[in-house]
């Protein structure tokens, strides 16, 4: 899912706003990212509710909950200036009151956007986006609320603890490493980059060209100099996969650090089940 969909750059970004460096954290992010409903985070550690704030935090998040009085007036004045949402520590019932948000039932009326909420028909502005938290550790959600809205398991598991802790580890003990792995995702996404510019002036070239392509002198020097430029990137990506595996074999020699403290973290907390 990650290597199909996945944005490396932007999953950098997303690990710089808080979002844990384990496999399934990302793969529950690049969910979010294409999933056509809201999110609905089961978020017992609470590392999502962070992730999310700390991402939407420049866009002005609204930060809200079912218990509170004027909440519908919160999510309205979000709606309506396209601002991020984040409803936190919800149950395992939603208000009804939602649900033409969770449905995105939008309508026009004379030539603008708008959505029914409450006894309000308001504007409804494309940008705005909705999150929803819960801290219950094992909700047990009806399908009519799980048919509205993207179910996304935060829960920490043993594996996905211990990537973060390696991550951690890593980035206390070797802080090169950490710096020189961001270097290699930004230079290998503005390589990819490149490329595909490459990709898309040959097929311009070749589509605008007329008559036999053998006498476009602008295309033979076109296809000339995009052959240099695509050598030296191959180069620079042998380079890069070279750093990568250095990297990657260091890193593993933390493992130990992480497995033991994963194992600690457990043990702690099943500490609470003993009478």
């Amino acid at each position: 899912l990650v290597d199909t969909f996945g944005d490396p750059v932007k999953i950098r970004n997303w690990q710089i706003y808080g979002l844990p460096k384990d496999t399934l954290s990302i793969e529950n992010a690049v969910i979010v990212q294409f999933s056509r409903r809201w999110p609905l985070f089961i978020d017992p550690q609470g590392q999502a509710n962070k992730w999310v704030k700390n991402m939407e935090r420049d866009n002005g998040i609204d930060v809200i909950k079912l218990s509170d009085k004027d909440f519908l007036r919160s999510l309205e004045n979000a709606v309506r200036f396209g601002k991020p949402c984040l409803m936190e520590n919800v149950g395992e019932e939603l208000d009804p009151a939602l649900e033409p948000i969770l449905l995105k039932q939008t309508f026009k009326q004379q030539g603008t956007l708008v959505i029914r909420l409450g006894d309000a028909i308001i504007p409804y502005h494309e940008d705005f986006k909705f999150y929803i938290t819960t801290k219950l550790p094992n909700p047990h959600y009806t399908p009519e609320v799980s048919t509205k809205v993207t179910l996304v398991n935060f829960t920490l598991s043993p594996s996905g603890l211990e990537d973060q802790l390696l991550g951690i580890v890593v980035a206390e003990e070797r802080p090169d490493l950490e710096d020189a792995k961001n270097q290699l995702i930004v230079s290998n996404a503005k390589m990819k980059q490149e490329l595909k510019e490459i990709e898309d002036k040959i097929l311009h070239r070749l589509s605008s060209s007329e008559g036999s392509p053998v006498d476009d002198i602008d295309l033979i020097q076109t296809l000339e100099a995009s052959k240099l430029k695509s050598n030296e990137i191959e180069a620079k990506v042998v380079v890069a996969e070279q750093t990568e595996k250095d990297i990657d074999e260091t890193r593993s020699r933390y493992i130990p650090v992480a497995q033991r403290t994963q194992i600690l973290f457990f043990c702690v907390a099943d500490l609470a089940s003993i009478d």
